[in-house]
């Protein structure tokens, strides 16, 4: 088997990188059984055992067979089961049947990511610095479906009468409700947004631009369980008055009365997690919420959602790797705020921008351009990152989207206001 080399590239930060983020998909998968790891839940949702596939099916397609002369797949059935959406890498199987692939099982799967990885790593000191980006760019590719892995393990979960707890966890203690929602006030004017530098971004977060804002404020911390449990009791989700079209029509079709995973139990509200069902922490966040929630409690708090522009200018000026992320297997969950302002980790944030591309975006070539640019359309911008998100993974000018009916993800809100 030969490489196709050119001349090397200190190798070694990328190896340690690529071997932490391959193993903690692993250790998030730790605690389940195959059945556990090949049920889907609904057609947003994956089995586990397809997102520990893709992403090794990611990394032997683009970087294996393009790169390393002579490989042989691994399985030349794979490409079939665990391509996504990559057009140009012919056909696939229907994503809302991914839970009929019962076979290769869970440990065959596991079997095929070591196979990948030792050979990324047997070729990477030799390999090209294309091949090298398009590493990097499987370990950001990696971490985006970690996250995923650990919502559609917790909406699986959720679909059990029992409600097991995958990461059980001791009970909580109560901390004191924040006070009330502090502003940060900026004057009109232009900002320059999106990616700008050496360091990796996706290609949908460029090119740096500028930004015309108008005077407004920003709330300094999301909207918390106590504070959604008001709208509720307030008739949040049975007047229409503050609801858009489409998501009052969705709420009545749905028959939505409050975030996902929330039910009354004995007068209380409580919420399922990955460690099972609790009632809910007044003081943390609100999460599982969807746009047209995130937009119908604004208007009902005399607010509006922030534009994307105003979330990265506010954002900026604050460390991207702090707040609540997540760094190893176990239970995650929004914590409630510590004081002072926070823009990251926790929730990802709604805004009130369209997912459109930037001026003078342009999709790159081949295979991979299909990442990002042909999604573009009817879908909405959250900011900010998770408590499922893998810290270090998210950055102010960082883009997540999702159609505004979908709620499964750690999606929750915070408030803007014109002044």
């Amino acid at each position: 088997m030969a490489i196709r080399t050119a001349p090397r590239i200190d190798a070694a930060p990328l190896a340690e990188r690529f071997g932490a983020v391959r193993d903690l998909s692993v250790a998030l998968v730790s605690r389940l059984s195959d059945a556990d790891a090949t049920a889907q839940s609904m057609d947003d949702a994956s089995p586990a055992k397809w997102h520990l596939a893709h992403t090794s099916w990611f990394l032997e397609t683009f970087i294996l067979r393009d790169f390393v002369s002579g490989y042989r797949l691994y399985d030349e059935r794979f490409p079939f089961l665990f391509n996504s959406y990559y057009e140009a890498e012919g056909q696939r199987h229907a994503r809302n049947r991914r839970g009929m692939i019962t076979r290769p099982a869970l440990d065959e799967v596991l079997a095929y990511r070591a196979h990948v990885d030792a050979q990324v790593l047997a070729a990477l000191p030799d390999l090209p610095a294309a091949a090298h980006e398009l590493i990097a760019l499987g370990c950001h590719h990696e971490e985006q479906h970690q996250e995923l892995l650990l919502t559609d393990i917790l909406h699986l979960m959720a679909q059990n009468p029992v409600e097991p707890a995958i990461w059980p966890a001791a009970r909580k203690v109560p901390v004191e409700m924040p006070g009330r929602t502090g502003w940060i006030e900026r004057t009109a004017g232009i900002v320059d947004i999106g990616h700008d530098g050496d360091d990796f971004a996706f290609d949908c977060e460029g090119p740096r631009h500028p930004a015309l804002l108008s005077a407004h404020a920003i709330a300094d911390r999301t909207v918390t369980n106590g504070e959604w449990a008001a709208f509720i009791a307030d008739g949040g989700y049975t007047e229409p008055r503050h609801w858009l079209s489409d998501g009052w029509a969705w709420v009545q079709r749905e028959g939505i009365t409050a975030p996902l995973y929330w039910e009354q139990r004995d007068g209380q509200w409580t919420r399922f997690g990955l460690d099972g069902r609790r009632a809910i922490d007044p003081a943390a966040p609100v999460t599982h919420v969807s746009f047209y929630e995130a937009d119908a409690y604004a208007s009902w708090a005399g607010a509006r959602l922030p534009t994307e522009a105003e979330w990265e200018a506010a954002a900026a000026a604050y460390d991207a790797r702090e707040g609540n992320f997540l760094d190893a297997a176990g239970p995650v969950e929004p914590r409630p705020s510590t004081g002072g302002p926070a823009f990251f980790g926790d929730v990802w944030e709604w805004t009130g921008s369209a997912y459109r591309p930037y001026p003078g975006f342009r999709a790159v070539e081949g295979a991979v351009g299909e990442y990002n640019g042909k999604f573009m359309s009817g879908q909405c911008v959250l900011r900010g990152g998770s408590c499922a998100t893998p810290r270090g993974h998210a950055r102010a000018s960082y883009r997540n989207f999702f159609y505004p009916h979908q709620r499964w993800q750690f999606t929750g809100v915070r408030l803007a206001k014109d002044v």
